[in-house]
């Protein structure tokens, strides 16, 4: 279950870690376009892998930004809601996604 309504004012990332425990995210590379989904159970250390280039897939990718994230209580929702996201297999899915938490969250 999404505990997050995705739209969340008024509270840091940092504050939301220590209530939550696990995030689905999706990374936009800025050298080719392409997503990449992915979950975790520490957004700002998963991060930080990303942008030095020490995760496989995305090292040839750089630079990324982070251009979405859920959170759930769960590891075994945040599985369920990555496999959604990437079962959708669809670049339009994912940019509708995207902009519709860019306009709620006001970024």
């Amino acid at each position: 279950m999404n505990i997050n309504s995705i739209c969340v004012y008024g509270e840091s990332l940092s504050l939301r870690m220590i209530k939550e425990k696990f995030f689905v995210y999706i990374l936009q590379s800025m050298k080719d376009f392409s997503f990449y989904i992915g979950q975790c159970d520490d957004l700002d250390r998963r991060m930080s892998k990303h942008f030095d280039g020490m995760s496989k897939y995305t090292a040839s990718k750089r630079p990324l930004r982070l251009v979405y994230f859920e959170v759930y209580e769960s590891r075994s929702a945040a599985i369920k809601r990555e496999r959604e996201i990437k079962g959708m297999k669809s670049r339009k899915y994912l940019e509708q996604l995207v902009k519709n938490w860019l306009t709620c969250s006001g970024g």
